[in-house]
């Protein structure tokens, strides 16, 4: 199963995926991750990515898609995989749904949380103080919110539009969230 999971920093992607990789036994694909093991090993394109994080902003979708494509290719990605941060803009968007196209390996769904922006902003202060993240203060927190409305809330009517977007409510208990994205798979997986 090939999904993709939606909603801005802080709505809770990174435990939801968790729990799904374990479900489908699929690689958890998270940009960020991803993004921060480049940093972390001074990669170019983790030096490139690193200088745009720091301000809150999106890292330019041509290092994204790159690292992001270079990774699907691997053999554990071959059955399936669960895309976390990616993607963020309609061109990714569009980037990915022609690659999968061109490989015959369609998207199966795209899952949105939708969690109030006050929730979410106090999450992140908490995992700024529990995690010592340094991309989680208030400025950097507001800036990716922002970027997120702007950027990648019109990547939602993309998918709409493809009839591949399933909403579910990411307020609550995340063992509760985990159950509407089950509910929502098994939808799918059951026909119209």
């Amino acid at each position: 199963m090939r999904i993709v999971l939606v909603g801005p920093p802080g709505a809770g992607k990174g435990t939801q995926s968790r729990l799904l990789v374990d479900m489908l036994d699929v690689p958890h694909l998270s940009t960020g991750e991803l993004l921060r093991e480049s940093i972390r090993l001074g990669t170019e394109i983790g030096r490139a990515a690193n200088e745009y994080m720091a301000d809150g902003n999106l890292v330019p979708d041509e290092l994204v898609i790159r690292m992001v494509f270079s990774r699907m290719q691997e053999s554990d990605c071959h059955r399936g995989w669960l895309l976390d941060g990616f993607p963020r803009t309609v061109e990714q968007a569009q980037a990915l749904h022609d690659s999968l196209q061109q490989a015959d390996t369609p998207l199966d769904v795209v899952i949105e949380l939708d969690i109030d922006r006050e929730t979410i902003v106090g999450r992140l202060l908490k995992r700024a103080e529990t995690e010592s993240r340094d991309d989680d203060n208030y400025e950097t927190i507001m800036a990716r919110q922002q970027v997120y409305a702007d950027q990648t809330r019109p990547v939602l009517d993309f998918y709409r539009e493809r009839g591949l977007l399933r909403v579910v409510d990411g307020e609550g208990p995340a063992a509760d969230v985990f159950s509407r994205i089950k509910a929502a798979i098994s939808q799918l997986e059951s026909g119209p």
